[in-house]
């Protein structure tokens, strides 16, 4: 069909929804890959049908009853031919929908002795996906390369039943996947792997030829609601040499037997003439094959066949890829982020149906909530999908969320159609839009018309404050670096560096994952820590991201030749997500004095792990973030010290309640597990003072790792050396660390902890000797800064959606009498 055929066909399809289709009046379906619409004179045929005959249960000889049968036979004929399927070589079952079709092929193959092998593809549906867990193994396929090379190897393996399972068409993005795929598994594996083919998302608007059954599918599931509207109704297709994997099928019931003892003798006959009746369990649902009659019917009449339904949603499906794809806000960045497979082509209707899967995103580049776009839409009606699209494999690889990213997303409450879509940064979902036969070109217009009126914006403000000034000079090297960022994810225990180019994640309650485990006595419910424990510095977490998992080893004279020296921890809060068994029991444990609800493992194996290395009794407990980022336990108590108050020039009303107004005053912040503030930064050239001191009264220089930093400042090498500032900190109010602000708390108070060697754990006099000498004020020995994120008020900015911080990031120093020269910071703290 040429393109003005297709406007012909497309003109004459809107004066076909006047007459059938009067619920669209003043609405915009594009959901039809959920379900199309049912015509009116479906409808209408229906009702004429139930009235001028009488249907009886067919389980009868009465005359009803052999009408109903009759019917039904035909109707079986029928879905067959529509899918030149020959009745000699298939069989139709009659389902709820597709999901009930697959159930069956399940327990066919639960039921088989030594259990059954299953393979799926990435795209699957959800409900392909279950069929999983009854597997005895099971194997995702993460791409049709590795399908292809799977087909092409000699097939190896102790199970003598296997089953590999796709979709024709891509629930989530339309993209149609290889249909010979079964032939050539049938090939290559001799007949030892049976074919499952999911067709419900493509023949709602393609056509199916089974028509060499040498080539089809073993099994293929329809929702014919998809294709027809109404009724409610599935179909199992069974290619008949295939049907013997049913034969071992245990359950039975309704019409499938010929005879049950259930007395004295436990037997039963099944019905064997064919595949449905082995399967069709209890009363089919009669009315609903009638309507399957003239659902057939009235699609040919108003559609003519599928082909030109096809035909017509890849034009219209063309026409909105590009209208999406070519929307564009006034700084020319793009409105939609459209997700296609590389392979698959608009108009070609082998590699793509007619579904646009997309995101929005905003003129600062920051992604637009999906739930609300669909209030807008809602408001607008424009009827549409979003979320998970109950396709986690192909929502997964589209958006970059690894495996750990998605338990965690749901850890922290995110769940698939709530308000909780955008999470560090990455939508967790998307919008789908599909058409179907009904849906015309002005539908497609109207759509990208509201898209246009409602997400793009063409006057874009000269400088949105979440990207970086325009310089036409290159800018002068920053004096301050980044030099190290480390987290600390078991309070008191070792650090663990964030690898040099990984950008981190800032929370907060300060870097991801730090101080979020905590170690506690079994008797006083204490958490331990360095300064009673120095032995705790030996204890070496890492975070693996790519697994999702806490490693924690064991090093040094904690490490038991003959004991564990490892364990993994999923960083996923939620105990779902790794354990059918409670994995945790709420408790109370005493924090830096405070009583505080945490979660201690209940895991005989993990208290022994750490009771063993410690030789204290103790569990392994966890103070998680919030799904909202806050925790309602635990706040900062830093605060600036009079030392820094005094070196201040103050400047009446600049800052109005940006921080405390008195020396001593609390900073509220939300903390996890940290001993006073979200973030501890210390200075290098601080450090470097200090060491010469040690240095020049013959002692041991301080290593970095005592102070237990997150964020080391250091100058940046290109600068000259003898140009270093030490204990310039203490007059920084604020500081610009990449693109992120951060607000310094006060300085941190030292004790004899920094005295442990965080690679031996010995104890030494240094640094807090020289400390006391030269850091002391009103008593008291400070070093270091406590530190807080400033989070940004513009929410559609990609920084504040996904605050993170890089080893090697630029750093900016404000002091305070500074700051209001900052367009940014001044808007932050005012």
């Amino acid at each position: 069909m040429q393109e003005d055929e297709c406007i012909r066909y497309d003109g004459a399809i809107e004066e076909l929804r006047r007459r059938e289709y009067p619920m669209l009046h003043d609405t915009t379906y594009l959901d039809h890959a959920g379900t199309t619409l049912y015509a009116k004179s479906l409808i209408e045929r229906f009702s004429a049908d139930m009235i001028s005959n009488l249907y009886g249960n067919p389980h009868s000889a009465s005359n009803a009853s052999q009408l109903t049968t009759r019917r039904i036979e035909d109707v079986r004929l029928r879905l067959l031919g529509l899918f030149n399927a020959d009745p000699e070589d298939f069989d139709v079952v009659f389902v709820a929908n597709a999901t009930a079709g697959i159930k069956l092929v399940m327990d066919a193959f639960k039921d088989q002795e030594g259990g059954f092998w299953y393979g799926y593809h990435r795209d699957s549906h959800t409900s392909l996906i279950g069929v999983r867990e009854t597997a005895l193994q099971h194997h995702c396929f993460t791409s049709d390369v590795e399908v292809t090379k799977w087909i092409e190897e000699p097939d190896v393996g102790d199970h003598s039943h296997k089953l590999f399972a796709y979709p024709a068409q891509s629930n989530m993005n339309g993209r149609r996947l290889p249909l010979d795929w079964a032939q050539r598994i049938r090939l290559s594996k001799n007949g030892a792997v049976y074919t499952l083919l999911d067709a419900a998302a493509l023949v709602s608007t393609s056509p199916l030829d089974l028509g060499n059954a040498a080539h089809a599918p073993d099994f293929t599931v329809l929702s014919l609601y998809k294709m027809f509207g109404f009724p409610d109704l599935g179909a199992l297709i069974v290619r008949k040499l295939s049907g013997v994997v049913f034969d071992k099928r245990r359950y039975f019931g309704g019409g499938t037997v010929e005879m049950v003892v259930c007395m004295k003798e436990q037997w039963h006959a099944k019905k064997l003439e064919s595949v449905h009746e082995k399967l069709e369990d209890g009363t089919l649902p009669i009315h609903s094959i009638m309507a399957l009659d003239s659902a057939i019917t009235v699609h040919r009449e108003l559609f003519g066949s599928l082909d030109c339904v096809s035909k017509h949603t890849a034009f219209l499906s063309t026409k909105l890829y590009e209208e999406l794809s070519s929307l564009r806000h006034g700084n020319s960045i793009p409105t939609c982020e459209i997700y296609k497979d590389a392979m698959a082509i608009y108009g070609d209707t082998h590699t793509q149906g007619p579904i646009v899967a997309f995101n929005l995103c905003n003129h600062l580049g920051g992604w637009v909530s999906n739930a609300e776009v669909e209030k807008l839409a809602a408001v607008k009606n424009f009827q549409l999908r979003t979320g998970g699209l109950c396709n986690p494999g192909g929502v997964a690889s589209s958006l970059g969320l690894a495996p750990w990213e998605m338990r965690e997303n749901f850890s922290a409450g995110q769940r698939c159609g709530n308000d909780n879509d955008i999470i560090r940064g990455k939508p967790t979902g998307m919008i789908r839009a599909s058409v179907g036969a009904m849906s015309t070109l002005k539908d497609v217009l109207s759509f990208v018309n509201f898209i246009q009126e409602f997400f793009v914006q063409t006057a874009v403000p000269d400088a949105p404050l979440s990207i970086s000034l325009v310089q036409e000079e290159p800018p002068t090297p920053s004096r301050l670096h980044v030099e190290s960022l480390s987290v600390y994810p078991i309070k008191s225990c070792a650090a663990w560096s964030v690898p040099p180019g990984t950008a981190w994640e800032v929370r907060r309650e300060g870097l991801a994952w730090d101080r979020e485990w905590c170690l506690v006595h079994q008797g006083t419910g204490a958490a331990l820590s360095q300064k009673r424990y120095p032995k705790m510095a030996l204890i070496r977490p890492s975070i693996d991201l790519e697994k999702g998992v806490l490693r924690v080893q064991l090093v040094g004279s904690v490490r038991d030749a003959t004991a564990k020296h490892e364990i993994t921890l999923p960083l996923s809060a939620d105990p779902r997500m790794f354990s059918d068994e409670a994995v945790y029991r709420e408790t109370a444990a005493k924090v830096c004095g405070e009583s505080v609800q945490i979660k201690t493992y209940q895991s005989s194996e993990i208290s022994d792990f750490f009771t063993q290395a410690l030789g204290v009794a103790c569990h392994l407990a966890r103070f998680p973030a919030t799904g909202s980022g806050t925790t309602s336990s635990r706040h900062s108590k830093a605060h600036l010290h009079k030392y820094q108050r005094s070196k201040i020039a103050q400047i009446p009303g600049a800052f109005p309640d940006a921080r405390p107004q008195a020396p001593g005053s609390a900073v509220s912040k939300p903390i996890l597990l940290s001993n006073e503030s979200p973030i501890l930064t210390i200075s290098r050239s601080s450090l470097n003072r200090l060491n010469e001191l040690i240095k020049a009264e013959g002692g041991k220089a301080a290593q970095a790792e005592v102070f237990r930093a997150n964020i080391v400042i250091a100058q940046n090498p290109d600068y000259p050396p003898g140009a270093e500032e030490p204990y310039s900190e203490d007059d920084w109010r604020y500081v610009l660390i990449g693109e992120q602000y951060f607000e310094m708390l006060g300085p941190c108070r030292r004790c004899q902890m920094v005295c442990v060697d965080q690679y031996t754990a010995e104890r030494n006099q240094e640094p807090f000797v020289t400390l006391s000498k030269t850091r002391r004020f009103d008593g008291r020995v400070y070093f270091g800064e406590h530190t807080c994120h400033l989070a940004m008020d513009d929410a559609a900015s990609p920084l504040v959606q996904n605050p993170t911080i890089t080893v090697g990031d630029a750093v900016q120093s404000f002091r305070e009498d500074e700051a209001c020269q900052d367009l940014r910071l001044s808007s932050l703290v005012s």
